[in-house]
């Protein structure tokens, strides 16, 4: 039986099917559909309708992660992904306080959210560091050197065990606190008395939390086990 990561790693239009249902498809991939059917009492059958239906219909090239080469997936994370990150991270950041100051009496629970948006940042600035400075050139200079028919060095076969560790446990925990923040927002439903900065700045988290889903999911259920297997067979 193939566990939620899986299916989607082979197919990412089939995440729409799990995100319809609250099927957690990146950090919690690896639980067995049937498993994940059971806890939201889920009907298999009809989900798995749902999902040959999508994967009925002919699969682009740009939408065909898992065919992708460690190099380019990496590079692929970097540009799309990372850059999203650094590009907003502080914006919402300045925007959740912005909020709590001002509707924090009324909507208390945004003070809540910018605080654990504020852990979200620094635990994710450092995170990216990881991978930028040592995953991914381990990974591309892994990749490059097989190519060429020579044996990786040690140092870099070692980098990517230690990393992959750390790095999804770094995954949980931004993903739990994500989560928290989606519930104390009651899902981004909006009340009745806010501002514009107010709705600009969920609209904002609700994007920052789809974006990271696809990072995750490309990193836990793609990425990381190529990279895995490819410092296994090379070590």
């Amino acid at each position: 039986m193939k566990t939620i990561g899986e299916i989607v790693a082979a197919d990412y239009r089939t995440s729409k099917v799990f995100a319809k249902y609250g099927i957690d498809f990146c950090c919690g991939g690896k639980v067995p559909l049937s498993v994940a059917c059971r806890e939201k009492g889920i009907d298999p059958a009809s989900i798995g309708r749902e999902i040959e239906a999508v994967r009925s219909e002919p699969i682009g090239r740009s939408q065909d992660y898992a065919s992708w080469g460690l190099s380019f997936l990496s590079d692929y994370i970097l540009n799309t992904h990372h850059a999203y990150l650094k590009e907003n991270t502080g914006q919402i950041a300045a925007y959740t306080h912005k909020i709590a100051e001002v509707h924090g009496a009324r909507h208390p629970e945004v003070i809540r959210i910018a605080a654990i948006y504020d852990t979200i940042a620094t635990d994710m600035a450092s995170h990216l560091r990881q991978e930028e400075e040592v995953l991914f050139p381990a990974i591309k200079r892994i990749d490059a050197t097989r190519k060429a028919g020579k044996t990786p060095e040690t140092k870099d076969l070692n980098a990517i065990k230690t990393c992959l560790a750390s790095l999804q446990q770094d995954h949980t925990k931004i993903g739990e606190a994500l989560q928290t923040i989606r519930n104390l927002a009651k899902g981004y439903a909006m009340p009745d008395d806010v501002c514009n900065t107010y709705v600009i700045t969920y609209n904002m988290l609700k994007e920052f939390e789809g974006d990271l889903h696809k990072h995750v999911h490309m990193e836990n259920n793609i990425l990381f086990p190529k990279a895995a297997w490819v410092s296994e067979v090379s070590g």
